[in-house]
């Protein structure tokens, strides 16, 4: 138990940061997950996902506004999750079949 009194507000303190990042965590935490399921069902377009990502994006910002997550573990996540959408949202190559080109004939000098 906190004898002092600034340890006692230091205790105040530490429960409201906690609740204000625990708060921002969810809202990342819930974002993730929705475009996490629109990946994973395939069914999602790619304007529906496009704005999701953009929601993503702008709670991570708040976050690090909010000086709940580091700047770089957002960035991280942003560049993670729009790398998946651009390989979900790209339809898959055929592979091309490799042409040869025919040999060139050697001439014979006179």
């Amino acid at each position: 138990m906190a004898n002092t009194q600034s340890a006692k507000k230091a205790i105040r303190g530490s429960a409201r940061k906690h609740t204000h990042n625990a708060f921002w965590r969810e809202k990342v935490k819930t974002a993730i997950k929705n475009i996490r399921g629109l990946i994973k069902d395939g069914k999602a377009d790619a304007k529906l996902l496009s704005e999701n990502l953009t929601i993503l994006q702008k709670t991570l910002d708040k976050a690090v506004k909010e000086k709940s997550i580091h700047k770089n573990k957002a960035n991280r996540l942003k560049s993670r999750y729009a790398n998946k959408i651009s390989a979900h949202k790209k339809p898959a190559k055929p592979a091309k079949a490799e042409t040869t080109k025919p040999a060139k004939s050697k001439k014979k000098s006179a």
